[in-house]
């Protein structure tokens, strides 16, 4: 990593830019010279049921008490009508697959797992959920139908995932 960092300061002078040579292709590359390292805290005291809804393997999603509009992930206030009465209603785990994409080049926050494919389903409620894909991004296509698992990550905490229905 030192001597891309040294490559690009010394390539700032000549082409303005912090860039490489790629060892391959022979293509520039920019090589971003800012390390990023985050952590954040986000409070979920007012989702808090989204979360132990996940403890009992239910996907749930709010509503809003006045203009009925469903809202995954679950939203505290109503974005259409601003108010704040929302009621909390558990979602069909059942949907058809809309589009997929295979993350081959990774976060650094992901970058211990393989590449993964992130998904788009449209529930049998109506809602839009996007979500890891749990299965072989080779053996469906959209229009397949699907269904909402909820599992444990590598770290060990829950999340959900959408899971190609065989046959």
């Amino acid at each position: 990593m030192e001597d891309l960092k040294k490559a690009a300061e010394t390539n700032i002078k000549e082409y303005g830019f912090p860039v490489t040579i790629d060892e391959k292709s022979g293509a520039l590359q920019w090589v971003d010279m800012r390390e990023l390292n985050v952590r954040y805290i986000i409070s979920i005291e007012n989702l808090q049921e989204f979360y132990e809804g996940l403890r009992e393997e239910k996907l749930l999603a709010t509503k809003c008490r006045k203009c009925n509009e469903l809202y995954f992930p679950p939203q505290k206030d109503c974005p259409k009508c601003m108010i704040s009465e929302m009621e909390w209603v558990e979602l069909k785990k059942d949907g058809v697959l809309e589009t997929l994409t295979v993350i081959f080049v990774r976060p650094p926050s992901f970058s211990n797992y393989e590449p993964y494919a992130v998904a788009i389903a449209r529930l049998d409620d109506g809602v839009r959920v996007t979500a890891w894909l749990n299965g072989d991004p080779e053996k469906v296509k959209p229009g397949d139908r699907i269904k909402i698992e909820v599992s444990r990550r590598k770290e060990g905490y829950l999340m959900y995932e959408i899971v190609p229905v065989e046959g």
